[in-house]
């Protein structure tokens, strides 16, 4: 996808975090445990909170902060296009790798959004939402981390 602009680019943005609100509550619908139904609540919550500042954006909230919503991007979105197995009777493990995997999509693709802005408000945001991601990333880690390889009683 040579050539895409930024309008574009914003568009896919705000489709990936309604994709991602949609997929973790369609997650949550599908597992038992109480902590990660919690876990991807939260999620979901933050995806709607991102699709309101990529709105803000492409609407024009932050006048002479912004690129031009016409200059031209050539951007390699391979890795925001590809979609992880969600199924029926998903386990708790397998939530957190697919809302890992997600997480850390995002957080790539803000980081280089953030790169095509000069310094400034808008800049700052894009990496801080990248920042945000990673810590999404680092808590359903950890969660799975804690469901995949559970403590014995001998340590």
């Amino acid at each position: 996808m040579k050539n895409m602009t930024l309008e574009s680019l914003i568009a896919l943005a705000i489709k990936n975090e309604e994709e991602a609100y949609e997929s973790y509550m369609e997650l949550c619908s599908l597992v038992e445990d109480p902590e990660a139904k919690d876990t991807l609540k939260f999620l979901a919550q933050e995806e709607k909170q991102h699709k309101a500042y990529l709105v803000k954006y492409r609407d024009g909230g932050f006048r002479g902060a912004a690129l031009p919503m016409d200059a031209p991007v050539d951007y390699k979105i391979a890795e925001q296009e590809a979609k992880p197995e969600i199924k029926k009777d998903v386990r708790t493990r397998e939530v957190y790798l697919i809302a890992a995997n997600k997480e850390l999509n995002a957080a790539n693709f803000y980081q280089d959004l953030a790169k095509m802005h000069p310094g400034g408000e808008v800049k700052e945001i894009l990496l801080g939402m990248a920042r945000q991601e990673m810590r999404h990333k680092e808590k359903v880690e950890y969660l799975y981390s804690n469901t995949a390889f559970t403590q014995t009683a001998g340590g």
